[in-house]
């Protein structure tokens, strides 16, 4: 499992959704952790915003973004857990076509890691939707350093080796041509 240097790098547009309450782009740590890790990387920050912790309103943000050419992939920060306010798994059920089960259990075992048991109450998760990646991570920067350092780092670089999900790109909407 490496990079392969002899393919070139391919930049991901990536969307990133601040799920809170509370938050403002000011003080939005987690997202900024995002954005400067996808940005340092060479990936562009297609689009950035907040909305507040209202599946409607999550889920008309990832549906506004999955129908737009210009953004490959959305990572959501925040809404994860098990409280009444934490919706975002269930806005994502309103707009994947598929889970990606593994996304979240990896995130839970690499989490378990460092955070012992306390892991289970993240539901961490990852889907598709109309040719679009989404992936959940928790409001915490260091769930989102997780994330990104530990899984998305790689998993959005074409030139990682076995296999990632943007190679896969040009074929997740191939089940729409049979139609």
């Amino acid at each position: 499992m490496a990079i392969d240097e002899k393919i070139p790098f391919k930049p991901v547009h990536i969307a990133v959704l601040t799920v809170s309450d509370t938050r403002t782009i000011e003080d939005d740590r987690s997202g900024q952790t995002l954005v400067d890790r996808l940005q340092a990387a060479g990936h562009v920050l297609a689009d950035r915003t907040i909305v507040t912790d209202d599946t409607d309103k999550i889920a008309a943000k990832l549906n506004e973004w999955v129908d737009d050419p210009g953004i490959d992939c959305i990572i959501t920060t925040g809404g994860t857990g098990v409280t009444g306010r934490d919706v975002t798994p269930e806005a994502f059920d309103m707009v994947c076509e598929k889970d990606i089960p593994g996304f979240g259990e990896l995130f839970r075992m690499l989490s378990y890691q460092k955070i012992g048991t306390s892991t289970i109450q993240s539901r961490a998760l990852a889907g598709v939707a109309r040719g679009t990646y989404l992936f959940g991570l928790p409001g915490s920067t260091g769930a989102c350093k997780d994330g990104w350092d530990d899984i998305l780092s790689t998993q959005l670089d074409i030139r990682w080796r076995p296999c990632n999900f943007v190679e896969l790109m040009p074929r997740l909407r191939e089940h729409e041509k049979a139609l």
